[in-house]
């Protein structure tokens, strides 16, 4: 294969046509075609967030955010306590230990963890699971697909960094995690687990908040029965995922207020309770009542713990939320009003108890003074809807991360706001949660053993995020080994201690996450398994560049007008499937673009860094390559049609490879690629003569590629595509055969095909059909 120049600007204009003078880097000059040959180690960066915007800004997307971020953990003071408590209150110093440990659980976990440390490790803004693996796979090649490119560093959010003798703890960490295979396929598990489990959090959250919010109602009529609550439950979960195709911008910003309202109900009722009923509960500050609560009730304290945690749900969402927002933002809000009115709400409720024993099952509804009762309610109900909202957009998020990194089956990605960045709607994964949701409502009927399955999912996503973040403190951040050995010691052995508790629950309900993980991941590593097999397979088979000149000066073939754009997976090289479209089809479009989708392990690739264009000699073959480079939270075709997209940044690449390799032969020796020249005749006013002879005929060149391009793009586009059918090879055993012609064959074929996925023109689509032994 020929070598060929990289757009060195990648600079995307809305007026294509303008001659637009460009000033072209020397060190992005590159003679070496990284799309056909593997790349080196890339060595990975990491930049965290800036502070840099003004405060006004700041203090806006703060109050924003109240109503968007903190939905769940805002509601979690309708079952917590409850959950804690379902056999009733045996000591009355029980409530002074069980506020002890949601108070110092609260200010580990939410606030000093996730929004003063975790919040920090997020890919150039976004947060979540994926955001901290792909944070790791940026840093250390342990991606299991070999499509690296040495061009990928050159895109603004990579922010590559070189490792320096001081740092040999953060280097032998990342020479080992390159090395080791099992350590790629643990942290990619890890990451399918995470994910899972956060989807699992989508299930439980609507479940046990409109459930909670909903059995208030006992508390004002006797008439209102257990079975009618749960079906009053269902129904409105049945409309809550009814409506998600209107998208989240519309549904949970337009009663984002209402969580505002809701926070200050709570703490209001709080410091009521408080002052009205036992203000001595202040001394739960005191941590020597949380050992008094473990010496007095010992087993059953243990067990307890699984009741508590579920005051921190909402805390990966709010880390999973951040790319709508900042960092600063967040931290702001949470401390100047989430984590105060959550504290006063539980501070108030175990005043009540310390003075009404006998409500330790439903502590908040009993607890409301009598002329608000009406009105907390119906604000508790709505509120609990817009935390359901919350998950429910973040579960598609990660649904949309996971399918970006070739973990998930292609399903349909709408993105429904276009003010706001990475607000989707998954349709097949909605149906698949209401279904869920209903499911558990009507199997578990009560909070309580909701809550069993719900501090499952919760515990697990913390535990993971911390196992990640260690990583990121060693690699990426480099920390001082004090630092992460005391974050450790404190944070990872408080979250041992609810793991610990919550798999004893397992029978109790645990099981619940645990299963839905399971059938996830199951999906999700069938999908990656045979995904990675095939794109083995091309990179072995890959046509190869005599093949290709073969092609180009067979007399048999026929170039017909128009342009093709054939679409594959494949990085390095031309795909198989066209050397079976050619055996079959003995006819070339005047030009040809092998267009590659590729998912970078960042969260957003700036438009004008999309397009990577290589050439494909020899050069009269008029056949182009192009890796098409995008995030994992990118829409695609989100601004115009993609192929106009395409032809422009083509246009962009022949003019830019011209002037490339102007200035190379301006600042090198040419007289090799101009003929050897007499010592005599190097004078100047030849080799001006010869510069201006050899640059006309380089523009030339040029306005003639790009005359035929317009041509082709003017005559239409073909878009082909190839249509994969995969089956285990004749030696495969029978797992594989199980893996590949069975279940990956019945979610290929039950879901979305590509070329709903890229929207694709049916009217000028061919489907190219080839047979994989794998």
């Amino acid at each position: 294969m020929a070598t060929a120049i990289l757009d060195s600007e990648n600079c995307i204009r809305e007026e294509s046509k303008k001659e637009i003078p460009r000033i072209i880097s020397s060190h992005k000059l590159r003679r070496h075609d990284s799309l056909d040959v593997e790349s080196g180690e890339i060595p990975g960066g990491y930049r965290r967030l800036g502070s840099d915007a003004p405060w006004s800004v700041i203090f806006y997307l703060a109050l924003q955010s109240i109503g968007i971020v903190y939905g769940d953990i805002g509601t979690s003071p309708l079952y917590t306590i409850g959950s804690t408590f379902p056999n009733g209150i045996k000591h009355n110093d029980d409530i002074l230990g069980v506020l002890s440990l949601i108070l110092y659980t609260l200010t580990l976990i939410p606030l000093l963890k996730y929004v003063f440390i975790v919040l920090r490790a997020n890919d150039n803004g976004d947060g979540g699971t994926f955001a901290l693996y792909s944070l790791i796979c940026r840093h250390a090649k342990v991606g299991l697909i070999p499509s690296q490119e040495a061009e990928d560093r050159d895109v603004s959010n990579f922010q590559l960094e070189l490792p320096n003798n001081r740092l040999r703890r953060a280097s032998w960490l990342k020479s080992k995690l390159e090395k080791s295979k099992f350590a790629k396929y643990f942290l990619l598990s890890a990451t399918m687990l995470g994910t899972s489990m956060v989807i699992g959090d989508g299930v439980f959250t609507p479940c046990i908040s409109v459930l909670s919010a909903v059995g208030g109602i006992k508390e004002a009529t006797s008439t209102m029965t257990e079975d009618r609550i749960v079906w009053i439950t269902v129904a409105i979960l049945i409309f809550l995922f009814m409506i998600q195709r209107f998208g989240t911008d519309k549904v949970g910003y337009s009663f984002a207020p209402i969580l505002s309202v809701w926070f200050i109900f709570i703490a209001v009722t709080g410091l009521y309770n408080f002052f009205r009923h036992d203000p001595t509960v202040i001394k739960a500050i005191n941590p020597l009542y949380i050992i008094d609560y473990f010496k007095r009730n010992k087993k059953e304290a243990w067990i307890s713990l699984g009741g508590i945690i579920l005051c921190t749900t909402g805390s990966e969402a709010l880390f999973a939320d951040v790319g709508h927002f900042t960092v600063r933002s967040i931290q702001i809000s949470m401390c100047a009003l989430i984590y105060p009115s959550i504290i006063l709400a539980y501070t108030g409720q175990a005043s009540f108890l310390h003075k009404h024993n006998e409500f330790g099952s439903d502590p908040f509804f009993k607890s409301i003074p009598g002329p608000i009762y009406w009105p907390t309610f119906v604000v508790a109900v709505l509120a609990a809807i817009i935390a359901s909202q919350s998950m429910i957009s973040g579960t598609f998020s990660m649904v949309q991360q996971s399918l970006s990194l070739g973990c998930f089956p292609r399903v349909k990605i709408v993105h429904t706001s276009a003010k706001y960045e990475g607000q989707v709607y998954v349709p097949e994964v909605n149906y698949l949660l209401m279904l869920a949701c209903v499911g558990v409502t009507l199997g578990f009927r009560t909070t309580e053993k909701i809550g069993n399955a719900y501090g499952m999912a919760v515990v697990f996503v913390m535990t993971l995020t911390s196992s990640f973040l260690v990583l990121i403190m060693i690699m990426i951040w480099k920390s001082h080994i004090l630092l992460i050995i005391s974050y450790v010691l404190v944070i990872g052995t408080v979250e041992l201690l609810y793991l610990s508790s919550v798999l004893y629950k397992f029978d109790q309900g645990g099981y619940l996450p645990l299963a839905f993980a399971i059938f996830f991941m199951a999906v999700m590593y069938i999908w990656n398994d045979v995904y990675r097999m095939k794109y083995h397979y091309e990179l072995d088979h890959k046509v190869s560049p005599e093949k290709l000149k073969e092609i180009a000066v067979d007399t048999n073939f026929c170039r017909i007008p128009g342009l093709a754009v054939f679409y594959s997976e494949l990085v390095h090289g031309i795909p198989p499937i066209f050397k079976h479209y050619v055996a079959n089809i003995p006819a070339l479009h005047s030009v040809l673009v092998f267009v590659s989708i590729k998912s970078l392990p960042i969260s957003k690739v700036r438009v004008e860094e999309r397009f990577l264009f290589r050439r494909v000699q020899p050069n009269d073959l008029n056949v182009f390559r192009c890796v098409v480079r995008y995030g994992y939270t990118d829409a695609h075709n989100e601004q115009e049609p993609f192929e106009k997209m395409l032809v422009e940044r083509l246009k962009e690449f022949i003019k830019d490879d011209f002037m490339s390799s102007t200035m190379i032969c301006n600042n090198q020796d040419c007289s090799e690629k101009e003929g050897e020249t007499d010592e005599a005749s190097v004078n100047g006013d030849n080799v001006v003569e010869d510069a201006i002879r050899v640059d006309n005929e380089k523009k030339e060149a040029m306005e003639r590629e790009i005359e035929v391009l317009e041509k082709a793009w003017d005559a239409g586009v073909v878009h082909l595509v190839g249509e994969h059918e995969v089956v285990a090879g004749k030696r495969a055993g029978i797992g594989k055969r199980i893996l590949i012609n069975y279940a990956y064959t019945f979610l290929e074929r039950n879901l979305r095909q590509s070329n709903k996925v890229f929207d694709i023109p049916r009217e000028r689509m061919l489907k190219v059909g080839m047979t994989y032994d794998l």
